[in-house]
């Protein structure tokens, strides 16, 4: 029930967003409006976009307390498969939508395009975060234009040298351009524990927590990438995660 719940609402943002373009479209907003391209370029040029402002969205989730006080509703599945491309919380959800229809508005994007964007985003989410496995030749090669699950399973990690990586949910090329792209996990994919460290009971995961989650007290923010190299404090718990996970790893061995 709460999966077609989550369905719902995300069937009904969409059609925010594609109200928005139609809105946008009859009113001559945006500048691919006022630019004359052809129509395939111009829709290029507009996903393009739209993936691009969806990579950025990302890392400010991270990186912003309050922002990432929701979006760690999405991070504390301990176990990713294609439902955890579905996992939001409603108030990203919304933040997401005005985010998008800010972009839609300035950019002037087609309805059309929103809605080829807004099946392949939704695709590739739950494509990237299933537990499907790939051979390494096949993922070397689609990883040089799209995230693959063994990609975007690294930013999962307990570990925030990982879980600060590997941003993308469509093209792979916006984390090698901005610096944020990881290989390869430290453990290797077989021992690296996904999730959050204060979030490991599965009996504390039900859906009514989760949505009370972003609302209740809880003392280990995640940092932006800039305050764990300078915050002594975010270092040392750092430190502490790196070597309960290498515990962990351990005695799975």
């Amino acid at each position: 029930m709460s999966v077609i719940n989550v369905l719902v609402l995300r069937v009904l943002f969409m059609s925010g967003a594609i109200g928005t373009a139609i809105y946008v479209e009859a009113e001559g907003w945006g500048l691919l409006n006022h630019l004359i391209l052809p129509v395939w370029a111009d829709g290029l040029l507009a996903l393009f976009v739209l993936d691009l402002v969806v990579y950025g969205q990302h890392v400010l989730f991270h990186s912003v307390p309050f922002f990432w006080r929701m979006h760690k509703v999405h991070h504390s599945d301990i176990e990713l498969d294609v439902t955890t491309g579905i996992r939001f919380h409603p108030g990203e959800m919304v933040i997401s939508l005005f985010i998008k229809m800010g972009t839609i508005m300035l950019v002037g994007v087609s309805p059309g395009v929103v809605l080829i964007f807004e099946v392949l985003l939704n695709a590739t989410a739950m494509f990237n975060h299933s537990n499907v496995t790939i051979p390494l030749t096949v993922d070397h090669w689609l990883r040089k234009l799209v995230v693959t699950p063994d990609m975007h399973r690294i930013h999962h990690s307990v570990i925030s040298e990982e879980s600060t990586r590997n941003y993308g949910f469509n093209l792979s090329w916006w984390d090698r351009a901005f610096g944020t792209y990881r290989h390869q996990p430290s453990l290797g994919h077989e021992h690296m524990p996904l999730g959050l460290e204060q979030y490991r009971d599965p009996g504390h995961l039900t859906w009514p927590h989760l949505l009370a989650l972003p609302f209740l007290k809880d003392p280990n923010i995640q940092p932006s990438n800039q305050g764990a190299l300078h915050n002594p404090e975010q270092v040392s718990e750092r430190d502490r995660l790196k070597r309960m996970v290498k515990t962990e790893a351990k005695a799975l061995m």
